[in-house]
């Protein structure tokens, strides 16, 4: 309504009701969405629906981004009334930080930050299709749905006490939001993955129920300001302000120019306006300070965990060069550096916060050690920071539990997260740089300034949140040290172990394939759920500790949750088995509060963190010795007794229970407020939603394929590449890849490869290849199968797989993969192994027999055997060589290639037209060797099999240049090559011709 005063010409008014600006914004969003959605399906219905994988009938419903922008005219309707939507939904986002804005709290402002930034990247993903760019329009969309998280959780609490029905709305809206992605994910990878025809149409409903749900979150705007009588008016305010109103209804004045009049301020006014405005920035930066702080902690959490998950790794090297006791190891021991908080001066002082910062600046030596060439110079420096980070650690426990707490366990999953954003490595570790894909300068930069916030904080922030120290150290102990010792110590290794990365679960579980599907989770794919349940674990700890409640985690029936979870885990596999897993993540995550303040009541805090360190230096070590028990002494007695470490491990956790036997202990009460229990509950669903974000960043955007698909060609490879160190002692992934895509390989067998372990960095060796490059991919026997790996990758569809265990009687056990591949329609039989020792020969023989019967029952199929035998070529039986080509029924690569040990290609019912041998450069201790076939003609075998049809030799001239292997690799350690690697022992590729009367 409108009306005119008789005092001038510049007094009209306007006054709208908020809550029709919202219900505009409403109206007009869904308009959008349903105009589009109609003039598409009754304009270009086939042509909307149709995908990379499939049309119609298979696909008949289409997704909002077919809908919206790649046909006239509902592309041109939709971006109208997007833009018509624009100015409600900045208006909306302005009244609800009017409305919301509070004194007490920065929240409604981050919210109204996240609002604006949330629109603008609506425009760009709704301006900039994917047709017209598809990784700028990707870019908004992630960015728009990341910021939901903001806008959607930070709009629910910020919502006004005046509206509990509106927050209870939003509630549930932004909880089916955010559940609606699990599905949709799912279907997307059943998509893009699998590529299941109708999976595009169940992934576009729940695509579109977003949409649904997201306009619907904001029409609750509508209602809440309705309740609160919130009204816009827009003119003179004094005209406004003469208007019989209701007191109780609320005002946005919106007004003209001021006048001559009001622009002459005096200069003592100006003054104080300048002196307000200082002071108003003072407050704010005093508001946001609790934030930093927050943060820098949750920084400095995560840098102790990336020192302290690198240390075993750098020190195993060396182990691993020995294949006995190096020495190295005893650097674990560095751990129990707490000894030194046995002396009362050492204790005092790392208490203050200048001893504190002092002893973290110490342990970013861990981080700035990749600078160092030497292995040994580096793990010297690790070894120091793991002591050093150790100390002011243990003593925060000690001193305030509930904090530290969810400090310390969303630091271990900061790190996790960024394992799984970085191609399972942690970007700072010192033994990944720059061009392993390191992080370490700008990491190491961020810690800085953590540190530097962390000592500048004022002595009112020092305690971010108000949150409250146990400053009574010398209080009377409710808790035997030893009773509080032996479950921080198992806790700390069950971390280490199993939740340093969010795949290690899921290779405890993985079995292969079974009719072209997974018959479980895989790491790439579905590492994001082991971080959804370790944040709901830690969102059961944060509640429990909000409603005064950790008592009821000390209950036995938790820990008969989590003893159930970790028997899953260990007995079953695939499916069943990570759910154990996932069952047993979130029992761990929810035992934090529960296990720091069990340590820290026994008030002896350099008798129970040096016993609890000691502990986990035991279990680490009788990790090692269940697979490494062929190298190390008494290792006959932890052989494969995986059970026994893991029962040990949960008996030492049951001590910080409440059983009967042991009394009716206190478990103490939180005296944090509830901005802490806020800022975590964000912290955790930025984690999860990045996390989930990443796997569907890395999904392959196109179907694998092999290299050279239009002539039924095959190259194979066998590499045994020492566990993903190279001999610089560095990570070694992306060097790996390198070789493997110059080559071209079609399959790939890599062997010891088993890393998720804590001697390796838990950390999965194929997730740079497969999503760089596209493979299919198997893990072959997994952690709880004590071998030392072996992978089949492949640029074809596998059937099924079955992992083997080749008989061991005394050395290390030994892996197969045996894996059917669809090669061009035809079935192949492709295994990759890893046999025994020389120092064993009646394992070898007994594990060469197994691999010849498994060749020789996949008869008539063709077989490509790519395998770590140990023998001399032609060598008689009992030796490896003769039972594996005679009863296995398969041809040497090359017979006359009398220079080799290890590593042996064999084939059967394939034309082989190349084989090389590429030295290893400095990646590993063992060369590359490829091989390359061509397959018979569906339906039709080998003709002639005759050896001289087989040893037709020939020039690379000869044949067609898609048989030739790269010819940068001729060259020698002088000169030529790539990267270190060369053509070596025939200094080139030895090519054969295929029979003139072979069918291909």
């Amino acid at each position: 309504m409108s009306s005119k005063e008789k005092n001038g010409p510049n007094t009209g008014h306007l006054i709208l009701k908020a809550s029709t600006v919202a219900r505009a914004h409403t109206i007009l969003a869904y308009t959008a969405f349903i105009s589009a959605l109609t003039l598409g399906l009754l304009l270009h219905y086939k042509n909307i629906v149709k995908n990379g994988v499939a049309g119609y009938p298979e696909e008949w419903f289409p997704s909002v981004s077919a809908t919206i922008g790649d046909w006239y005219p509902e592309r041109n309707v939709f971006q109208i009334l997007i833009a018509l939507t624009s100015g409600p939904r900045l208006m909306l986002v302005s009244l609800l930080y009017y409305l919301q804005r509070s004194q007490e709290s920065s929240l409604p402002a981050i919210v109204f930050v996240s609002g604006i930034i949330r629109t603008l990247s609506c425009g760009g993903w709704v301006y900039i299709t994917s047709s017209d760019d598809h990784d700028v329009h990707d870019v908004f969309m992630i960015s728009y749905i990341v910021l939901n998280l903001p806008w959607m959780i930070g709009g629910i609490y910020s919502t006004s006490k005046r509206c509990p029905s509106v927050r209870k709305k939003r509630s549930i809206i932004a909880s089916t939001f955010f559940l609606s992605i699990v599905p949709l994910v799912y279907f997307f990878v059943q998509h893009k993955v699998h590529r299941i025809p109708g999976a595009y149409t169940q992934y576009s409903f729940f695509e579109w129920g977003l949409i649904f749900l997201d306009v619907l979150y904001d029409a609750c705007a509508e209602e809440e300001f309705r309740i609160n009588d919130l009204h816009v008016a827009i003119g003179d305010l004094k005209s406004v302000n003469g208007i019989a109103t209701p007191t109780q209804v609320k005002y946005i004045h919106i007004g003209g120019s001021p006048s001559r009049q009001d622009r002459s301020i005096s200069p003592k006014i100006r003054s104080h306006s300048v002196q307000d405005s200082r002071t108003l920035l003072t407050n704010m930066l005093s508001c946001y300070r609790p934030y930093v702080s927050f943060t820098s902690d949750i920084y400095l959490s995560y840098i102790f965990w990336s020192v302290f998950t690198s240390l075993i790794p750098t020190l195993f090297y060396f182990s691993v060069w020995e294949l006995a006791i190096a020495g190295s190891e005893l650097a674990l021991f560095s751990t129990l550096s707490p000894i030194w908080l046995s002396i009362p001066p050492v204790l005092n002082w790392v208490r203050t916060r200048s001893g504190q910062a002092t002893m973290h600046l110490l342990s970013f030596i861990g981080v700035g050690a990749y600078i160092l060439q030497s292995p040994l110079h580096r793990l010297f420096l690790v070894a120091f920071a793991t002591s050093a980070a150790m100390i002011p650690q243990v003593v925060t426990w000690a001193d305030n539990p509930a904090y530290q707490s969810i400090i310390t366990a969303l630091g271990l999953m900061l790190s996790s997260l960024s394992k799984h954003v970085n191609h399972s490595n942690n970007p700072v570790w010192p033994f990944i740089d720059e061009r392993s894909g390191g992080y370490n300068k700008e990491g190491l930069l961020l810690a800085i300034l953590a540190l530097y916030e962390f000592f500048t904080r004022p002595d009112e922030g020092a305690r971010p949140f108000d949150s409250e120290k146990n400053d009574c150290p010398e209080s009377e102990p409710t808790t035997h040290w030893i009773l509080g010792a032996l479950p921080l110590g198992s806790f700390i290794y069950i971390l280490h172990s199993l939740l340093a990365d969010p795949s290690t679960l899921i290779a405890w579980s993985w079995t292969g394939y079974e009719n072209g599907r997974p018959r479980g989770p895989l790491p790439h794919l579905h590492g994001s759920l082991t971080l959804l349940c370790q944040s709901f674990g830690l969102l059961i700890a944060i509640q429990a500790m909000k409603s005064s409640k950790v008592h009821l985690l000390a209950n036995p029936l938790w820990f008969a949750f989590g003893s159930a979870s970790s028997y899953a885990m260990y007995t079953y596999r695939n499916w069943p088995g990570y759910l154990g897993g996932l069952g047993l993540s979130i029992f761990i995550m929810g035992s934090f509060p529960l296990v720091l303040h069990n340590a820290s009541s026994t008030r002896a805090v350099f008798k129970t963190s040096f016993t609890a360190m000691l502990v986990y230096c035991l279990l680490a070590l009788a990790n090692v010795w269940t697979v490494a028990y062929a190298f190390v002494p008494g290792g006959v007695y932890l052989r494969e007794r995986t059970d026994l470490v893991t029962i040990a491990q949960m008996a030492c956790l049951a001590l910080a229970f409440r059983w009967p036997a042991l009394g009716n202990r206190s478990v103490g009460a939180s005296s944090l407020s509830s901005t802490v229990f806020s800022c975590a509950r964000t912290i955790l669903t930025l984690i999860s939603v990045l996390g989930v974000l990443a796997t569907l960043y890395r999904l392959p955007t196109t179907p694998v394929q092999p290299f050279r698909p239009g002539h039924r060609m095959l190259r194979a490879g066998i590499w045994t590449i020492h566990f993903g160190i190279d001999n610089e002692g560095r990570d070694s992934q992306r060097r790996v890849m390198n070789l493997i895509r110059d080559m071209e390989l079609d399959v790939v067998g890599l062997l010891e490869t088993d890393l998720h372990r804590n001697v390796y960095g838990n950390r999965d060796l194929t997730r740079v290849i497969i999503e760089e490059m596209g493979y299919n991919v198997d893990l072959g026997p997994g952690p709880n199968s004590h071998t030392w790996g072996a992978v089949l990758l492949s640029k074809f569809p596998i059937i099924n797989s079955t992992h083997h265990l080749l008989p061991s009687p005394h050395g290390e056990l030994a892996p197969a993969i045996e894996a059917v591949l669809d090669m061009y329609g035809t079935a192949v039989t492709v295994v990759v192994s890893h046999n025994g020792q020389e120092e064993d020969p009646l394992d070898r023989e007994l594990q060469s027999r197994e691999l010849a019967r498994i060749m020789s029952t996949a008869y008539p199929r063709p077989v490509v055997f790519l395998g770590y035998v140990v023998t001399r070529p032609h060598a008689l039986r009992p030796n490896p060589y003769e039972i594996l080509v005679k009863d296995g029924n398969v041809h040497d690569v090359d017979q006359d290639d009398d220079d080799r040990w290890c590593e042996y290609i064999l084939y059967r019912g394939l034309y082989r037209t190349a084989y090389a041998r590429v030295s290893r450069s400095t990646v590993t201790d063992t060369e590359l060797q490829v091989a390359q076939f061509v397959l018979p003609r569906h339906g039709v075998g080998v003709t002639n099999d005759t050896e001289a049809a087989r040893y037709l030799r020939s020039r690379k001239e000869e044949l067609p240049p898609e048989h030739w292997f790269p010819m940068s690799y001729y060259g020698n350690q002088r000169w030529g090559g790539v990267n270190g690697h060369f053509y070596h022992v025939f200094n080139t590729p030895l090519y054969y011709a295929i029979s003139d009367d072979a069918e291909i």
